[in-house]
């Protein structure tokens, strides 16, 4: 809970005591602008601590500040003024424009709102001027408004996607994914299912991957962004992997390059995280490896803490122009570490009040 001599931003977190709610509340811990000060879950945890109300998944222990905070209905009137959503899109649906319109920032984790025309949907490496959005929303009124981060593959994808497309142009994309299970959520797929398996379909998850780069990569014209002109061709599987989303990516550009060329463009990227010095930005978004092994899951989803997406077996291919695998941590860079990136933006372009209510 913020303290009253604390200068740092209190946050609430919407759907705390699930999967990705779990880690956010352990990113926020010790973070430099922001401190955890609200959780909000269902009905039948309001009322308790967050101790007694959250089966703890991650590794380690629950952060000792979230313990005794007690879990409020993500419907309640809230004091902070940003909200961390990873709550389902049944229950996003009613919540987030409801908390938007009390005054709050809602960053969101989940599809509902990432395709319409209003609502931002940013990596904040990629297109952070997308966040102008806000201004358009029926929520700026109270001072509120919603923002998305993409799905877990999806952010990946269009990391590597953004400077080969700025530098060459994109013509065309296939991809074909290997899911990690924590992407499921908790308890996510029974174990006789994915043990010694591969899972060759993930419900919606295809129709994502194919639609929300081309908005985030799209330009912002007139208060409305152009998508991407490109088409993306997408084929998913869920593997027995507990963290990291591997991508096997084919793509033509519209200008012959050298893999030299393709090679240099993704190591040097980098965006207004880094420029800004965000808390939870890598100093390097993208990592090339050249070892023909990589990456692994199992040796690269922690790279950057969890921020950075691995890069490796660049190639020619005989169909496509080039091919590479990359890897994206699903739960951080996919999911909650996208959350408070986004939100760490919002502060930083000054749309947040940096002065804490007192608690």
């Amino acid at each position: 809970m913020a303290i009253q001599n604390d200068p740092r931003i209190p946050v609430a977190v919407l759907g705390a005591t699930g999967a990705v709610g779990q880690r956010l509340v352990s990113l926020l811990d010790g973070h430099p602008r922001f401190v955890l000060a609200e959780v909000a879950a269902s009905e039948r945890s309001a009322g308790k601590s967050y101790a007694d109300a959250t089966r703890w998944i991650l590794p380690g222990d629950m952060p000792a500040a979230a313990h005794d905070l007690v879990v409020t209905s993500v419907e309640a009137a809230l004091s902070s003024p940003i909200c961390l959503s990873a709550l389902d899109a049944a229950v996003a649906d009613i919540v987030e424009p409801l908390q938007a319109s009390r005054g709050k920032f809602v960053v969101s984790n989940t599809k509902s709102f990432r395709m319409k025309p209003d609502v931002p949907l940013v990596i904040p490496e990629v297109n952070a001027d997308h966040l102008a959005l806000l201004d358009m929303q029926p929520h700026r009124a109270q001072g509120g408004g919603i923002v998305t981060n993409p799905n877990c593959s999806v952010v990946g994808l269009a990391m590597a996607l953004a400077p080969l497309d700025r530098a060459f142009g994109v013509a065309r994309v296939a991809v074909t994914t290997m899911q990690a299970l924590s992407g499921a959520g908790y308890p996510g797929v029974a174990s006789l299912d994915a043990l010694g398996n591969v899972i060759p379909f993930i419900d919606g998850e295809e129709e994502k991957i194919e639609r929300e780069p081309r908005k985030i990569l799209g330009r912002l014209v007139n208060g409305r962004v152009v998508d991407a002109d490109f088409p993306i061709s997408v084929s998913v599987n869920r593997v027995p992997v507990r963290d990291g989303h591997m991508e096997s990516v084919f793509l033509d550009l519209k200008k012959k390059v050298s893999l030299d060329d393709v090679r240099t463009a993704l190591e040097t990227f980098t965006g207004e995280p880094q420029r800004l010095g965000l808390p939870s930005a890598p100093a390097r978004p993208l990592v090339v490896r050249d070892e023909r092994d990589r990456p692994q899951p199992a040796r690269d989803v922690e790279a950057g803490n969890g921020m950075t997406v691995t890069v490796g077996r660049l190639r020619p291919d005989p169909v496509f122009d080039v091919k590479f695998t990359l890897l994206v941590h699903n739960t951080v860079r996919g999911a909650a570490g996208a959350a408070l990136l986004n939100a760490e933006l919002l502060l930083a372009q000054g749309r947040v009040a940096t002065r804490a209510p007192v608690r």
